[in-house]
């Protein structure tokens, strides 16, 4: 029996890739096109898209406490819809991202660089202003 197979001869199943975002935007860009969306995939759509989705995620916690809300994902119900709506959020994002040619990692570390200068570690004489 070779490394590839289980006990029961079967070959394994292939071992899963490591999750980049570069491989998120390929699925979805993949996912797209054979369905001919891409088409719809324009800033703007993907943008209000976006847009609708973050607002989902917002009606979620919409009339809870503070408290309830750092409870959320106690709740099997909740915890599904939050981790929709966060999936939702963030395949816009990237899609968004691609169709521009937008480096959604590197904008991100660009704005935490720029942020860290702007807001210094407390003690250090600086404000928040």
């Amino acid at each position: 029996m070779s490394d590839s197979s289980h006990s029961n001869g079967h070959p394994s199943p292939p071992s899963p890739q490591p999750r980049t975002v570069a491989g998120l935007q390929r699925r979805l860009a993949e996912f797209a096109a054979a369905r001919d969306w891409g088409q719809y995939h324009t800033p703007k759509n993907l943008a209000a898209a976006l847009s609708v989705e973050a607002g989902e995620l917002v009606e979620i916690f919409q009339w809870l406490t503070p408290e309830q809300s750092a409870r959320v994902m106690a709740d099997t119900e909740s915890a599904a819809r939050v981790e929709d709506e966060v999936a939702d959020v963030l395949a816009y994002l990237l899609q968004f991202c691609e169709v521009l040619g937008v480096d959604a990692l590197a904008a991100l570390e660009a704005k935490i660089e720029r942020n860290e200068k702007r807001f210094p570690t407390p003690g250090t004489g600086h404000s928040m202003e």
